[in-house]
């Protein structure tokens, strides 16, 4: 049972509190917290469970925001970080997006959602299109509205379809015309490479996204043709586990409109679908560098919105880069951004530029580090495949569709 979620930033400020039961958790608990980032560093945010003289927290960090809840009694932890999850996902989907200016321009939804997610500490409502039935996603209506009647609600009057529905993330008997399903894999690569160009860290997280409007109540199978290449799994709680787990087959009833079936790892990979090559030399109190960019192995489609940032290291006065291919920008918190549209086939896109160093510094005592974006449509570089998807309890013909997309995590090169 959770007694309390607390939204920290990434500063150590308590965002946004949230008592669930009757016994109420101190704030103090999150300047503990805080001082054991301090003291312990950023690996201290990677423990999911932690032990607390007081209390057991549970912890999910997502877009620089810690989901942070506590308990004073032993409970499942896995439920309590997949809560967590949920919510933090839910809160994305409303906003937009997650960070701390989204949060307390919405304080009134965010309470809402809360309280209609978990009732006295215990998960109730987490599926977000039965959530949207029952709190309005925040819009330009709705805050004039709220503005000239005085009523700041978004909780609607009447209960959702899924009330009366025996499958509780769907709604009963939804009806269209044009029975359709749509399945996406959108996969994002993490990979670090050092200073000598070896590929230290490189792995895949992709996730499942289904866009579902059919009639009736639909019984789906979703196949891959490899599915040894997945670890760590995470799936919607409409997903039957019997069937993936003696032959991998997803099996679900699925919720109307948009959801995620699944979360994934790949961690079998041995190379990048580009390379960074970044070089630096110093003369006489400059810095010249180099870096070029090119296609280590063709992914099948065309890679698209190519970016190389860095930050300009400490002790250097200022910078003087140019590139043959794209734009190279530097803002006042002196990061650099290098866009590249398309990578051409004849010539490697190369910037190259100098620094000048302070007086009387010899050489730089921090070198940079290269954060990489790209993006590629149509192309799963996990290489992982839909085999096939087949539907029972269809009154009508099914459209099918699939798309794949794959982009830059945490890329990171060092120099």
């Amino acid at each position: 049972m959770l007694q309390c979620i607390f939204l920290v930033s990434d500063s150590g400020e308590v965002i946004l509190e949230k008592q669930l039961t009757g016994h109420r958790v101190d704030r103090s608990i999150c300047a503990w917290y805080w001082e054991q980032v301090i003291s312990q560093g950023d690996s201290f945010k990677l423990q999911p469970v932690i032990a607390s003289p007081t209390h057991y927290l549970f912890q999910v960090l997502c877009e620089g925001i810690t989901f942070l809840a506590c308990s004073q009694v032993e409970m499942p932890p896995l439920m309590a970080i997949e809560f967590l999850c949920r919510v933090a996902d839910v809160l994305n989907d409303y906003l937009g997006g997650l960070n701390e200016d989204l949060i307390k321009d919405n304080f009134v939804i965010v309470y809402e959602l809360l309280d209609e997610m978990i009732d006295n500490g215990f998960p109730l409502t987490t599926e977000p299109n039965i959530l949207r039935e029952m709190i309005a996603p925040p819009n330009i209506v709705s805050k004039v509205l709220s503005v000239v009647t005085g009523n700041s609600s978004n909780v609607s009057d009447i209960l959702p379809g899924a009330t009366a529905s025996c499958v509780p993330w769907r709604t009963t008997d939804p009806k269209y015309a044009n029975n359709e399903v749509y399945v996406d894999l959108v996969e994002e690569m993490d990979a670090i490479i050092n200073r000598d160009g070896v590929l230290v860290k490189c792995e895949i997280h992709g996730r499942v996204q289904v866009n579902s409007h059919i009639s009736g109540l639909p019984d789906l199978t979703l196949s891959f043709a490899n599915p040894s290449i997945l670890d760590d799994v995470r799936f919607h709680p409409c997903v039957r586990f019997r069937p993936w787990e003696s032959h991998q087959i997803l099996s679900f009833v699925p919720p109307d409109g948009q959801f995620k079936l699944m979360n994934y790892r790949v961690r079998k990979l041995k190379n990048t679908p580009i390379y960074v090559k970044p070089q630096l030399t110093l003369d006489a109190g400059t810095c010249r560098i180099s870096v070029l960019v090119g296609i280590r192995s063709d992914p099948g489609k065309t890679i698209d919105s190519i970016t190389v940032k860095f930050q300009l290291p400490p002790g250097i006065l200022s910078a003087d880069l140019t590139s043959n291919h794209g734009t190279v920008n530097i803002l006042a918190n002196k990061t650099c951004t290098w866009s590249i549209d398309r990578i051409p086939k004849d010539k490697a896109p190369s910037m190259s530029g100098t620094f000048v160093l302070e007086t009387g510094l010899k050489r730089l005592h921090v070198f940079p580090t290269f954060q990489v974006g790209f993006k590629i449509m149509g192309v799963a570089l996990s290489g992982l495949k839909i085999e096939k998807l087949d539907l029972k309890n269809t009154p009508s013909r099914l459209y099918k569709g699939f798309r794949a997309l794959t982009q830059a995590g945490e890329f990171e090169v060092r120099s």
